[in-house]
């Protein structure tokens, strides 16, 4: 496994692929890793699908609403059209560029849309910097993140098994 440096601001992220380690930014966007940590904690993540993913540019997930295959909402032709029950997050736009490996947040057109949806750059995507809130890097399990069914939408999509906090695995 990867080292963490800081167990508080990192996941653990189990898919049907394979385990992906994320690390956190909190002091680059606070109110997005406060959220995505809050969901994580509920286990809102765990059995949601990879609804929307584009070879050479993103793989996106977090649709807890429509998208958790686990749940009686799961609608997969509606998967990436929810979020969760909470209000939306103001946006935390910042210099960081959206490289391999960039954790950031879905939204909609609004920019202050974010609710719980993210998605993780295959390759480069800098024409994203400065519009979408980047939260985290996968610093271990990208070759697992590379191997996710493609597609839009994708047909018996992957899935997050689960996605924990570090700190609350043991």
């Amino acid at each position: 496994m990867a080292e963490i440096k800081d167990r508080e601001n990192a996941l653990i992220m189990e898919t049907t692929k394979g385990p992906v380690v994320i690390e956190m930014y909190p002091d680059l966007a606070p109110g997005h890793v406060a959220r995505i940590k809050e969901l994580a904690r509920e286990g809102a993540y765990d059995g949601v699908v990879f609804h929307r993913v584009i070879d050479g540019f993103m793989a996106q997930t977090g649709d807890v609403k429509f998208g958790n295959s686990s749940k009686p909402t799961f609608a997969p032709s509606r998967a990436g059209m929810g979020g969760s029950d909470k209000p939306d997050l103001k946006a935390e736009f910042s210099n960081a560029n959206h490289g391999r490996g960039t954790c950031s947040m879905a939204r909609a057109q609004n920019p202050n849309s974010a609710n719980s949806q993210f998605f993780i750059c295959f390759d480069d995507a800098a024409f994203l910097n400065r519009q979408y809130t980047v939260w985290g890097q996968v610093i271990e399990g990208m070759e697992n993140v590379d191997k996710i069914k493609r597609g839009e939408p994708v047909q018996d999509p992957d899935k997050i098994v689960s996605l924990k906090v570090a700190a609350d695995v043991k």
